[in-house]
């Protein structure tokens, strides 16, 4: 139980897994992004923190941040295109299946999502919790192209991880940063969704005829 307590909150504890084993814990944090990417049962897994930390790790040298970078990269596509790929493999018949752990309210909220966002979704989903888990699954489910589908993947990926973990590099040991990095990372989040909800609104209210006449 404390192992399994220590893996999720494994951005809370990075530096007890690099001091009790080593190297090991680059296989470790490729398997926590691969799953949490690549598993929609395993959405609550740690993803933007994880990557900040490790960051801030690779800055005094804990961690061998490019390295990391390139592992994390490539666990970040893999778990993608296996989840688009169980996707594609169950179809529209998923919305109607029983599935006991996969959570139908978060798969709903990412299949709106996507109907109103198309490709842009597997871009933007990777800075937002639990959708970027849904997404590549539910581009599967819509039967997204392979190819359209994987140029969002790996762009969606290198901005999330390179992006996370350069951002960890350089302010991640700064004490304000790191004392304060949880609000830091809901107010990121915002930042990023604030915007697109009030284009929906705009154009909601646009379609019910609020647009004034020219």
């Amino acid at each position: 139980m404390e192992f399994l307590n220590m893996v999720l909150h494994i951005d809370q504890s990075l530096g007890i897994w690099i001091e009790q084993y080593g190297a090991w814990v680059y296989l470790v944090l490729f398997m926590i992004v691969f799953a949490e990417t690549g598993l929609v049962v395993l959405p609550f897994l740690p993803g933007d923190s994880l990557l900040f930390i490790a960051g801030a790790f690779g800055a005094t040298g804990g961690i061998d941040p490019v390295w990391m970078a390139v592992l994390l990269v490539i666990a970040a596509v893999a778990g993608n295109s296996v989840n688009y790929a169980v996707g594609r493999a169950l179809g529209p018949r998923v919305f109607t299946m029983n599935i006991r752990f996969l959570d139908r309210g978060a798969l709903m909220r990412t299949h709106m999502f996507y109907e109103k966002h198309g490709g842009k979704t597997i871009v933007m989903s990777r800075f937002i919790p639990v959708v970027r888990t849904f997404a590549p699954f539910v581009a599967g489910v819509a039967e997204m192209p392979m190819g359209r589908f994987q140029f969002f993947n790996i762009s969606g990926a290198l901005l999330w991880v390179v992006g996370l973990i350069t951002a960890g590099y350089f302010f991640g040991n700064i004490p304000i940063v790191k004392d304060h990095l949880n609000t830091i990372v809901l107010l990121g989040l915002a930042a990023a969704i604030v915007p697109l909800i009030v284009a929906a609104v705009v154009r909601l209210w646009q379609r019910r005829g609020g647009q004034p006449n020219r």
